[in-house]
């Protein structure tokens, strides 16, 4: 097949295929004339949470703010620290700052691009009140070692699963591993808004209820304000969206672990790149397929020219970042991070990428 402008991601086509069940979900808040939480939101909560495993859904307006106020629940504060990976969407660290705590950082495994639990341990210090393991590119963070140095030091998990709906590790849902899971519900994510969002899940009800009043400004109830909290409501607008989403999300995942599996076939044998690799405890979802390769800049140019858009997650890793600067790191403190860094390129990967459409990339890339 001849390349002929393969997108990176394609909403519109997903739009497409649902729009009536979302015209009637949107119609119905139009018409009961609440935009802010409600009912809407509070059935995503309860079918997002059952989804995952967990007892409680708190819905938040992004992902960053589920992990805000997950930390917060949780007493993490100044003084405290936390520790997460450099390989991240700056998001992740930014929570952790927001609270006013360090962000501790540890280097990553280069077969899943998540927290080593070998560097674990040697990071916790007597301020350590978490450990914030991020599920990344739709992978889990290898959790069982990372669980059992959290309970043996009596630290708290939360779980950046914001690229990770759906991912499971060792046939349980990732999100309701830790005390807290944090998911994004950015529109490219697997199961995306039209807009902003978030949710936090949690099994503990002490911390859902906390994290409910932090949502709004701290109320326990209206104009009673007990927490110092923020405005992080979600629109009744998404919780809709993302209830007609929800019960879809199972099809497209298993459309992307397909479309994952033909680019595998294709591309396993190709000495240029290399392929992501599926752990065998995992489920991956796949929000992106990343190959490396050390020539990542000339071969994502060379792929453009033939009409293929590619992404990279991340250029520069979070402790090389101006404005994380204060964090005290610098070039050469995360090898493993920094290397990916280089070579790290996520090709074309949505639900209604054709068969075709993926033979067309692994073909340009091949030449």
């Amino acid at each position: 097949m001849q390349v002929r402008d393969i997108p990176f991601v394609d909403l519109t086509a997903q739009l497409a295929s649902i729009r009536p069940e979302l015209d009637a979900a949107i119609a119905g808040v139009l018409d009961a004339g609440r935009f802010v939480l409600g009912e809407e939101v509070d059935r995503l909560e309860q079918e997002f949470a059952a989804y995952v495993g967990a007892a409680h859904g708190v819905a938040v307006n992004s992902g960053t703010s589920a992990l805000h106020v997950a930390l917060l629940a949780l007493g993490v504060g100044p003084g405290d620290e936390v520790i997460t990976v450099p390989h991240t969407f700056v998001a992740t660290v930014a929570a952790i700052l927001y609270t006013g705590a360090r962000a501790v950082l540890v280097d990553i495994d280069p077969r899943t691009f998540n927290m080593d639990p070998n560097r674990l341990a040697a990071a916790i210090t007597p301020r350590t009140k978490a450990i914030l393991p991020v599920h990344l590119y739709g992978q889990p963070a290898d959790m069982n070692p990372i669980l059992d140095i959290a309970r043996h030091y009596g630290l708290a998990i939360v779980e950046d699963a914001c690229q990770a709906h759906g991912s499971e590790y060792e046939h349980r849902r990732v999100g309701a591993l830790g005390e807290i899971g944090a998911f994004s519900f950015y529109p490219g994510k697997n199961l995306g808004a039209y807009g902003e969002g978030g949710i936090a899940v949690t099994n503990d009800p002490a911390l859902a209820k906390t994290m409910r009043m932090l949502r709004d400004f701290g109320q326990e109830t209206k104009y009673n304000h007990v927490l110092f909290g923020f405005n992080y409501r979600m629109e009744t607008f998404q919780g809709a969206i993302l209830r007609v989403k929800l019960r879809h999300l199972e099809d497209w995942t298993e459309a992307r672990r397909t479309i994952a599996r033909r680019y595998d076939a294709l591309l396993g044998g190709c000495d240029v790149v290399q392929i992501p690799e599926a752990m065998p405890w995992a489920r991956h979802v796949y929000h992106l397929y990343a190959v490396r390769t050390p020539n990542r800049d000339d071969l994502r140019a060379r792929l453009a020219s033939e009409g293929v858009q590619t992404g990279i997650h991340y250029p520069v890793p979070v402790h090389l970042q101006p404005a994380y600067a204060s964090l005290g790191y610098r070039l050469g403190d995360f090898p493993e991070t920094e290397r990916a860094a280089h070579e790290v390129l996520s090709l074309p990967m949505f639900p209604e990428l054709t068969g075709e459409q993926v033979d067309a990339v692994a073909a340009a890339l091949l030449r």
